[in-house]
């Protein structure tokens, strides 16, 4: 027997996917386990990278990167610079630890990347005065004049790469690709547990 769609963005999402109308996007889960695919979308037996969403997904972020960091060449930042550089502006990062997890890289890379960072003159390291063992990172004048680019170029580049999208086809594939990331997310936590 065929699962109904629970919300108006389960319908959306399995209209959205060939062959999966009329099924469940994901079987209820006993808590604390991961909710599985009632669909097995993927066979060993006829794989094709062509056909992966994860293949799809990869050679957009790098597409996208590439002309961000050309069009961003102008002000002097790299992909690997104006990832922290924009997560400082926004004020999502504050430390050195912070800005590590952020931007997926590990101590080293990421002091090596402030070091370049800080020689542009684009930020500076500052020790916390009520934790020693802190390291906060503060944007110089010039990081935020820098930083106010990134948000123009990231918009003009995704917005060039939606052409012939409407809003409504722009906001279903963002839910479908919040509803993925939430799958990594459940699924990354469940690895975690004992």
């Amino acid at each position: 027997m065929n699962a109904k769609p629970e919300s108006p963005s389960d319908a959306t999402a399995d209209a959205a996917v060939p062959g999966a109308a009329g099924t469940a996007a994901s079987a209820a889960a006993a808590p604390g386990t991961q909710p599985f695919s009632a669909i097995d979308f993927y066979k060993p037996e006829n794989y094709s990278p062509m056909n992966s969403v994860g293949y799809l997904m990869r050679r957009i972020v790098t597409a996208v990167s590439q002309e961000a960091e050309r069009q961003l060449e102008g002000v002097g930042l790299t992909h690997a610079q104006w990832m922290p550089l924009y997560k400082l502006y926004l004020g999502h990062a504050s430390t050195v630890a912070e800005l590590a997890r952020g931007c997926q890289l590990d101590a080293g890379g990421m002091t090596r990347l402030l070091d370049r960072m800080e020689a542009k003159g684009l930020c500076r390291r500052v020790r916390s005065s009520e934790d020693r063992r802190v390291v906060n990172i503060e944007l110089t004048a010039e990081g935020h004049e820098a930083a106010k680019h990134i948000p123009v170029v990231l918009s003009n580049v995704q917005n060039r790469y939606l052409a012939g999208f409407t809003e409504g086809d722009w906001r279903t594939l963002t839910g479908l690709l919040q509803r993925i990331l939430e799958n990594v997310e459940a699924s990354s936590a469940s690895e975690k547990q004992p």
